[in-house]
């Protein structure tokens, strides 16, 4: 009998690329579409990871019919513009050539829209990477971590024992927890260490350049 496939699933936002310049941007464009008073950089920082929806109802006072007018307002100008101000984190196409030439196949899981994670890493050359691209859609389906993972450990057919998660917010380590499987935080995206205090993965990486064997030593 085979072994199961080395498998990792990895988050985009804050995991590969820091997007907080298109997405702070886009957020206050909508914010001020709805004549409502800016974000300041705590709530636009805290934004980044969870489903956006609900980081607008936040914003808004709970407001659910005000927040998907936002996500509405906001996609205007991220899908154009937004996507495309953002920055891969430096020696991550060398992490993931690393994990790839160790045996490990790898699926995209973010909460973002499955079509703008497309384009994000279609346009930084990292799509070559990721056997499937695995996100949200347009109308809310697999928003939520738990679920995303949950589908693409049952699409892909992955065996949870020999799976990763890679993410750098509490959402990737519920998510992951909630479907049986090992996490790796990164150091250098948007989660605090108060965070991990909270929701502990199983290892915390702190350099890019250390992405790799940590992930092979939870996989080992």
């Amino acid at each position: 009998m085979t072994a199961a496939k080395l498998t990792a699933l990895v988050d985009l936002d804050g995991t590969l690329t820091d997007p907080y310049p298109g997405i702070s941007a886009s957020i206050l464009y909508a914010l001020e579409k709805l004549d409502r008073p800016a974000a300041d950089e705590l709530a636009l920082r805290a934004a980044i990871g969870p489903p956006l929806e609900g980081s607008f109802a936040a914003m808004l006072d709970g407001d659910a019919i005000l927040a998907k007018v936002a996500l509405g307002h906001y996609r205007e100008r991220f899908g154009t513009i937004g996507l495309y101000e953002n920055t891969v984190f430096d020696g991550i196409p060398e992490a993931l050539s690393n994990l790839r030439d160790s045996g490990v196949q790898m699926f995209l899981a973010s909460s973002k829209p499955r079509v703008f994670c497309e384009r994000i890493l279609d346009h930084f050359d990292l799509t070559r990477f990721f056997a499937v691209v695995h996100g949200s859609e347009l109308d809310g389906r697999h928003s939520d971590k738990s679920e995303l993972i949950g589908h693409i450990l049952s699409v892909e057919a992955i065996d949870p024992e020999r799976c990763v998660m890679i993410g750098d917010r509490r959402y990737d380590i519920e998510g992951a927890r909630s479907n049986g499987i090992k996490v790796a935080a990164v150091g250098w995206g948007y989660g605090t260490g108060e965070e991990f205090d909270l929701f502990p993965p199983d290892v915390i990486v702190p350099e890019v350049t250390d992405l790799a064997p940590a992930v092979l030593r939870l996989l080992g």
